[in-house]
């Protein structure tokens, strides 16, 4: 690559030229487009560390606009070009050259954004604008430090679009794509993902930005999206190769039938973050798992957080070996009791802690130095409650890393698994039935208190709360419950997702087989970032999180009973086969909030085949005129119900079921709806406030039926399992 050099006449330092047009006095080389299905070329180390070393010498923070360009078109990214005049003749000249119309613009280490400053002149036709728009530009920014004027050919009118990288301190660099203009600028039709992305990754984004439509084809025109998603997969590979790249900018990005054309770029550097050693791959069987459990802290004392977390392991029939440690009692809760860990004279595979915060520390080392390979910290007070907390919650840290072991907590309420009967939560928990879902909570509050109300119309096989999660994450229980085969569904309370793309590589992997559902907290926090570029500005903390989730394949709950109404649909039915809904209601008017729910959501009404519409035709009463939502109008029965809903599981074109009852009369439709031979066809019930009449309601829950308030609600569940479902069916493409 050959790099020439230019002065301005007042001998300020030098500018680069970049690749892709070529010098006054040579022949017009106008950069190619990049071409559908080209190969991604070779990352450009060399220009882009003399680049950066230059910007480094200079104290520069972000590179200027010729310096981006020069390391895009080295990756084979089609810019307009950018020539740097060092005066008024040689900005003639360079416009001659690459042919008007032409733009200049102000080219200067102190000049991040040209536009709102005035330092871009547009549509010059002539030499004499020229030279005009030059003498204006360097005379507006006098005081500052000029390197001098952009000369660049005006880029054939497209598809405006805008492409852009921040970082997120959770996840690392962030790719954001969506139109330019008022697109971005008003209705913020962008979308983001975490780097690096894959092909999938991209068409994805591509696709679900309310402005596709114009991509795809509108009135005859369309843009080239081959190449659309070989530029963005080819700006992944550039800021994954470098992460000294914090951020930047191609805004805007002109897209074309054939190709597209970067017309404005920007980066910020900065250090690249040092690189976290990964932490070997722990077997969490143990954990989950144990053989023996120590509690240290035990007491005999009712109402001690020490007397709940030994008596839920001896209430609960905990069948391995328990060891309560308490220095001053040797008999506790029946159970003979040790002075120290070390005392014990077994192997111990779980210790928990339930001591004083000032006093733990000693009792984690003691408990590494017995040899224990997981350590439950229940105890509270440490980076929650300022900077001595902290203090101690880094000492504990490096005590299990010199050690090895493996850290849950701590302020945590420790893991429950009623396959193993095993409770270990401070909170004193009623009987619980085995179950299939496995729930990760950040709060051991929030997950006691699920427990012990859902625990009547849900069964959860695990629970696991991670506190402070100093050590294990929420990535490495989800990990272990994805291999868990006692789980079928994953539940997840989250305050925020401290392992970044490891999360979203593991969820990844879990939601090919099992569905999981997140709700996350803290939707409305203000982002703390930079605002340096138009990308930062965009990417607030809840956009991340939303990109990660559909990145990964993460069913996203919006509140606390959305949660619920999923969880309970995807533990206790299959998924739907199909995308037609037979609706069965006692009134019409729910009927009718059933199928438009069903339509905003993706699915549709059923159509039955003719021979089972006859059938249909005569269980009906004769003033029932609609087959679909079939309305019984307060005169249904448990065996017409019975009869109606073998009709729709015969038929090709039902692949679920939303049944409306009243009621006052649901108790006689349990044992009807358990008897059927569904044949995997998901069925959901809907009784109008139920609240008030649990008893029916958890009777019907029981026989595996859901059971919801609202058919919007039975509805949306049926929508995200359908979704779903074709989500494992694209991954097995």
């Amino acid at each position: 690559m050959r790099i020439e050099e230019t002065r301005l006449d007042s001998g300020r330092p030098e500018a680069r030229r970049p690749v892709g047009m070529t010098l006054p006095d040579g022949e017009e080389k106008p950069a190619v487009r990049i071409a559908a299905g080209e190969p991604l070329r070779v990352i450009p180390t060399e220009e882009f560390r003399e680049i950066l070393g230059q910007a480094r010498r200079e104290d520069r923070t972000y590179l200027m606009e010729h310096e981006s360009k020069e390391i895009l078109e080295a990756m084979g990214i089609s810019t307009t070009g950018c020539l740097v005049a060092g005066s008024e003749d040689e900005a003639a000249g360079m416009a001659r050259t690459v042919g008007y119309p032409v733009a200049l613009k102000i080219v200067s280490p102190d000049v991040v954004h040209k536009s709102d400053s005035g330092g871009v002149r547009l549509n010059l036709n002539r030499p004499d604008e020229v030279r005009d728009a030059y003498r204006e530009i360097v005379g507006a920014y006098r005081y500052q430090h000029v390197v001098g004027v952009s000369v660049q050919k005006m880029a054939a009118p497209g598809v405006e679009a805008i492409i852009g990288v921040t970082r997120d301190p959770n996840f690392g660099p962030v790719l954001m794509f969506g139109l330019g203009g008022i697109f971005v600028e008003v209705l913020k039709d962008v979308t983001f993902r975490i780097l690096p992305v894959t092909g999938q990754d991209v068409e994805e984004m591509i696709g679900e930005i309310k402005g596709y439509p114009l991509l795809k084809g509108y009135r005859g025109r369309s843009v080239d999206l081959a190449a659309l998603k070989n530029l963005l997969l080819r700006i992944s590979d550039l800021v994954t190769a470098f992460p000294e790249i914090r951020e930047l900018d191609l805004n805007p990005v002109f897209l074309y039938s054939t190709g597209n054309c970067v017309v404005d770029a920007r980066m910020f550097i900065g250090e690249a973050a040092a690189k976290i050693a990964a932490k070997p791959a722990t077997d969490l069987k143990g954990l989950f798992y144990p053989r023996s459990i120590a509690v240290i802290g035990a007491s005999s004392a009712q109402g001690k957080l020490g007397y709940n977390v030994l008596r839920n392991l001896l209430d609960h029939g905990f069948a391995g070996r328990i060891y309560p440690v308490n220095a001053k009692h040797p008999v506790l809760q029946g159970v003979p009791a040790y002075p120290s860990i070390t005392d014990v004279p077994d192997e111990v595979d779980v210790a928990i802690v339930i001591v004083p915060a000032e006093v733990a520390p000693a009792a984690i080392e003691a408990c590494c130095k017995k040899g224990v390979r997981f350590i439950v910290v229940e105890t509270a007070g440490f980076a929650e409650m300022g900077d001595a907390g902290k203090k101690a919650q880094a000492r504990i840290r490096e005590i299990i890393e010199t050690h090895g072991c493996r850290l849950l907590g701590p302020n945590c309420s420790g893991v429950i698994n009623t396959h193993h009967r095993m409770v270990q939560s401070i909170g004193l928990m009623e009987e619980l039935e085995k179950g299939n879902i496995g729930m990760v909570a950040q709060a051991g509050v929030y997950a006691a208190g699920i427990l012990t109300g859902l625990r009547q119309v849900m069964d959860f096989g695990i629970v696991a709360t991670i506190g402070n999660k100093m050590d294990i994450s929420e990535t490495d229980i989800l990990e272990f419950l994805g291999k868990d085969r006692n789980i079928d569904v994953i539940a997840m309370y989250m305050e925020d997702v401290t392992s970044g793309r490891r999360f979203v590589d593991v969820a990844r992997a879990v939601t090919a087989v099992k569905p999981i559902i997140a709700l996350k907290s803290g939707r409305t926090e203000a982002g703390k970032k930079a605002v340096s570029s138009h990308t930062a500005s965009l990417a607030g903390n809840d956009e991340i999180n939303a990109a990660a989730f559909r990145q990964s394949g993460i069913i996203r709950a919006r509140d606390n009973e959305h949660l619920f109404g999923l969880m309970k649909a995807f533990a206790k039915q299959p998924l739907p086969p199909g995308d037609g809904v037979l609706v069965v209601t006692y009134t019409g008017s729910l009927g009718v909030a059933a199928t438009d729910t069903l339509y905003l959501n993706g699915l549709r009404l059923a159509e039955l085949e003719p021979e089972l519409q006859n059938r249909l035709l005569r269980i009906l009463p004769d003033y029932v005129n609609t087959l679909n939502p079939v309305d019984y109008s307060f005169s249904m029965e448990p065996d017409q119900l019975r009869k109606t809903i073998q009709i729709g599981v015969e038929s090709g074109d039902v692949g679920s079921f939303i049944v409306v009852i009243q009621g006052e009369i649901l108790g006689s439709f349990v044992d009807v709806l358990q008897s059927i031979d569904y044949r995997g066809k998901p069925l959901l019930c809907c009784v109008a406030c139920k609240e008030f009449m649990m008893e029916d309601v958890i009777r019907m829950e029981k026989a595996g039926v859901p059971v919801y308030s609202t058919v919007e609600m039975a509805a949306e569940a049926l929508a995200a399992m359908r979704r779903y479902r074709l989500y494992r069916e694209r991954l097995l493409q």
